[in-house]
């Protein structure tokens, strides 16, 4: 029997981008589809939900940032990860892309092995098998098996690499991670991604849960700790 190959959702206005990515993809064991802007986009999502989307800043009608808001605010295509194609490389640009929900953010012209890597990296991110067991500090708890958080029993909403930084910090709470040990326990192949993306990924898990939040603390110069304050019981 074929296992299914990775499907991975383009969504790019010019054609010979599009289609050197689809080659590209292709020969790697992927199985690419096109869409030049988000109407085409959500028709093919609301087919068949891809495994990962390439999504481009400049698109005709909704923008990518637009589009990457929209999906990440959709409880069904939330947990897919989103590859932000863009050749705005300003720090500003890409935490924009970052605040909007996307896991990562690729600067044209990247190379072809890159934008592999990044793929293949995002999809282990996603694996449930990465997320270590069931753990429970004070008020809060997060179950790996049902990729669920609750607070004082309330469900908390938030994407898979947040749930992921915080099961990592909720079996090591009390110590200090700095950025790089995060990217290296939690993102896994970091080799592209830059540090940065951390800072990012904690402010969005910091207001995913709540009154909770203030349970992960910056550590000046250093990194971050979840620590067990008033806030968990």
């Amino acid at each position: 029997m074929r296992s299914h190959l990775p499907r991975v959702l383009i969504v790019e206005d010019e054609k010979a981008i599009a289609e050197l990515i689809s080659v590209n993809l292709r020969h790697n064991g992927f199985t690419p589809i096109w869409s030049e802007d988000g109407d085409s986009a959500q028709r093919e999502i609301d087919s068949v939900l891809p495994d990962v989307i390439l999504l481009d800043w400049m698109l005709p009608g909704q923008s990518g940032v637009a589009l990457a808001k929209k999906w990440r605010a959709d409880p069904r295509i939330k947990a897919v990860p989103i590859l932000m194609l863009t050749a705005r490389g300003d720090e500003s640009d890409k935490v924009l892309g970052l605040d909007a929900g996307a896991d990562d953010y690729i600067t044209k012209p990247f190379s072809t092995q890159e934008l592999l890597a990044r793929i293949r990296a995002v999809l282990r991110r996603r694996a449930p098998e990465q997320v270590a067991e069931s753990v429970t500090l004070g008020a809060l708890s997060l179950d790996g098996a049902s990729y669920r958080v609750t607070f004082a029993g309330q469900t908390l909403k938030m994407g898979p690499t947040e749930f992921k930084l915080l099961s990592f910090l909720m079996h090591h709470t009390e110590r200090v991670h700095s950025r790089s040990q995060l990217l290296d326990k939690v993102w896994g192949d970091h080799v592209f991604i830059e540090e940065r993306t951390v800072d990012v990924h904690v402010k969005r898990l910091r207001e995913a849960l709540g009154e909770a939040g203030s349970m992960i603390e910056t550590v000046r110069g250093a990194g971050y700790r979840l620590t067990v304050n008033a806030h968990a019981t």
